[in-house]
């Protein structure tokens, strides 16, 4: 058998450089309960994923939807009559308020109206009324706290668990506990912002110190190609079968390479690399191809007439298909076996503003972005729940804080980040809940002694997989790190 087929060459590694190693580290994890029961001593040896399960779980996938630049709670989810009744009076906070710039004005109601939806009477703001057909799917978390009004460091508390560069995603998380539940498509895939990345930019999906191979994998369904460098170019000399066999010398060498540097992950990520890229040339183009979705499904998803050129000012239209086409695109790398989908909107730069951070104008700026986020959300949770996936999919919104319910300039919030909202859905949740409530304002928590936190949001999401997130650690600088670090609890309240 060659050397640059997979399985010789995962034998090759175990046999040579990593067996006794592997056996080992199997035996330790096992005696620690941190391997599944059915975990085979090989898979771990070869380098494969933990497969934690600490309980059963509810679900099998998660999509994470990221709101980058900071979305108002007070003008999407969280109906706040008492700002409605003292618009315009000077704001009282009760305490001195440290502001991220000059947003202490007046008291301000959302530009947008609030109604009831569905048989849990939830409140939702105009702009996300798509969202009222699904409101009793999800369950609403609305005294969220952060740790910093500053951009950066807020959007890697979210995403990673920590304030600082340098920790993996939570899709790397869940990648390295639970593995793949597909050979030919990446484990974790991310969808950016079409504009552009938000902060931090790939750096929040990101492996660190875990395994290189469970980074996130950055694909443009709104680009031609949607994968940079999956194919040589159309006028390049390379063909398909100097590309093969370039493949097999690449794998022999880093085969080689790796046989004497075991406890180097980035040689076997760079293998795995090259033989997942080979199998996504067959696999990604039928997987991110959506004319052959059904007229009605290209309808619910607002992708039935797409514009052929976009006006230069931001508007439903543009938003709705973007964000749409990533959520029907989410859809399909779902149920082709893809395990963690995060989806940003949102970029960090651009003016007028292309992101949720919206200083100047609320509803110029927040109302395309949110009525294209709901057509596509909604859609997506329909869709899943039709083909049967919604019971073991969870979804999770987020943002990395929210905004004051005082105004900045006469249209504008300044950054909050004492109080937000979070909402999930799907596999596990107790669908129409509302949780933790905030102050009549939306300025703080109702409760300030018990904030919900991101650490508590991420011990659900791993709950709910079927990960305790207290076992789920890694021995780094000397330090068990985790991606919940020392906190988090699991909100039992939104378990069905």
């Amino acid at each position: 058998m060659p050397l640059s087929s997979p399985a010789s060459r995962r034998r090759f590694l175990w046999d040579v450089g990593s067996g006794f190693a592997g056996v080992a580290l199997a035996a330790m994890l096992a005696e620690n309960g941190l391997l599944a029961d059915d975990t085979a001593l090989s898979q771990v040896g070869a380098g494969a994923e933990l497969k934690v399960l600490h309980h059963p779980p509810r679900a099998k996938r998660v999509v994470h939807l990221f709101m980058a630049g900071a979305a108002s709670h007070i003008d999407l989810f969280d109906h706040k009559p008492a700002l409605e009744m003292h618009h315009g009076e000077p704001s009282d906070f009760g305490e001195h308020v440290e502001a991220f710039q000059n947003g202490l004005g007046p008291w301000m109601k959302s530009p947008f109206a609030f109604r009831p939806y569905g048989e849990s009477g939830k409140h939702l703001s105009d702009v996300v009324a798509d969202l009222g057909d699904v409101v009793d799917d999800i369950a609403f978390i609305h005294n969220m706290v952060g740790k910093t009004g500053v951009h950066s460091a807020a959007t890697y508390l979210q995403a990673t668990g920590f304030q600082t560069p340098g920790y993996p995603g939570a899709g790397c998380w869940v990648s390295y506990a639970l593995g793949t539940l597909n050979e030919n498509l990446p484990t974790f895939v991310v969808l950016p912002d079409h504009r552009g990345f938000a902060s931090n930019g790939p750096k929040n999906w990101g492996s660190a110190f875990l395994p290189a191979r469970h980074q996130g994998t950055a694909i443009h369904p709104d680009r031609n190609p949607p994968i940079a460098d999956l194919f040589a170019p159309p006028d390049s000399f390379v063909r398909a079968e100097s590309d093969a066999a370039g493949l097999d010398v690449l794998n022999s060498l880093n085969s080689l390479h790796a046989a004497g540097r075991g406890s180097d992950s980035r040689l076997e990520a760079r293998i795995r690399s090259y033989e997942l890229a080979a199998r996504m040339q067959l696999a990604a183009p039928e997987a991110l191809d959506i004319s052959g979705e059904p007229k009605h499904i290209l309808e619910m998803y607002g992708l039935d007439s797409i514009p052929s050129e976009f006006p230069t000012e931001i508007n439903p239209a543009e938003e709705t298909v973007y964000f749409s086409r990533k959520c029907l695109t989410a859809r399909r790398l779902l149920e082709r076996g893809v395990r963690f989908v995060q989806i940003w909107s949102g970029n960090d730069n651009g003016f007028p503003r292309r992101n949720w951070d919206s200083h100047e104008d609320i509803e110029r700026d927040h109302g395309p972005l949110a009525r294209g986020m709901a057509r596509g959300t909604a859609a997506l949770i329909k869709d899943l729940k039709q083909r049967g996936l919604l019971d073991d999919t969870l979804i999770l919104w987020t943002t990395e804080f929210g905004r004051m319910p005082s105004t900045q300039g006469s249209k504008g919030r300044d950054h909050n980040p004492y109080c937000f909202t979070n909402w999930l859905c799907g596999g596990g949740v107790r669908g129409g809940t509302t949780y933790g409530p905030s102050d009549e304002w939306g300025y703080k928590p109702l409760d300030r002694l018990h904030p919900t936190t991101v650490y508590d949001v991420h011990a659900t999401m791993l709950h709910l997989l079927g990960i305790n997130h207290e076992r789920l650690t890694v021995r780094h600088n000397g330090i068990d790190r985790r991606l919940t670090d020392v906190h988090g609890h699991v909100i039992d309240e939104i378990i069905a």
